[in-house]
């Protein structure tokens, strides 16, 4: 048991797995750390039970019976405002990108360690509160603007559809205009582990956030890529 306190206590978690031993052995541990858990093993039942109980947090197998968990994220996620994490049993990158494509916030490799798990939750889970990254609640640039208190942003007066962490990143991102951020900083940042040069999480949604903003995928002018090291929001275009 971790014997931290954890100011997310009792948040609800609803884990839709369908190996009934690790689905009884995650709720357990979680419980004893202070989570209240709900458990689902039939993806059919996943899209329901997500929308229904707008649980804090959604932790989701990739392999389900009924729907897959890539099927029921995509179909979530635009009445879903909290975390996925996603489960997958496969080591092949794409079904990882595939995951963060449709909307997935993190993701964890079976067999998964325990306190990996409770770490990489509690990370998703902070992003809730009000950041520290900057102090002003609005940035404006140009026709975009982005609200950190509402955790909105807003193209020409339309609100852009962005997803719990392309809102976090897009908001550092701003937060640091004008300066290169390192995935390694992002990393820290956004998901408190380190980078270990092969996740591609952060491109993945750098080439989403970009055409919500209004920047061009193929000659991005707001979010530009610097070679070998990281990303750079430019203030002025």
């Amino acid at each position: 048991m971790d014997d931290s306190v954890d100011p997310h206590e009792q948040d609800h978690v609803l884990i839709i797995e369908d190996d009934e031993r690790l689905a009884d052995l995650t709720r357990d541990y979680l419980e004893a750390n202070g989570f209240r858990v709900t458990l689902e093993a039939d993806g059919a039942n996943g899209v329901e039970r997500i929308l229904t109980l707008q649980p804090d947090l959604v932790i989701l197998d990739l392999m389900l019976p009924g729907e897959d968990g890539l099927s029921i994220c995509r179909r979530v996620r635009s009445d879903y405002a909290g975390p996925i994490l996603m489960l997958t049993a496969r080591t092949d990158d794409m079904d990882q990108v595939l995951g963060l494509e449709m909307g997935a916030d993190d993701y964890v490799p079976k067999p998964v360690q325990p306190r990996v798990l409770l770490a990489r939750m509690r990370a998703l889970l902070r992003r809730r509160e009000p950041s520290a990254v900057s102090d002003e609640p609005r940035l404006t640039f140009g026709d975009l603007e982005i609200d950190n208190s509402t955790r909105e942003a807003f193209l020409a007066g339309e609100r852009i559809d962005l997803t719990s962490a392309e809102f976090d990143l897009l908001w550092l991102l701003a937060c640091n205009a004008g300066r290169v951020l390192t995935r390694e900083e992002i990393f820290s940042q956004l998901r408190g582990i380190k980078y270990d040069g092969q996740d591609r999480s952060i491109d993945v949604r750098v080439s989403r956030i970009r055409p919500k903003i209004g920047d061009d995928p193929n000659q991005p002018q707001r979010i530009k890529t610097v070679r070998s090291k990281g990303y750079l929001f430019v203030k002025d275009i």
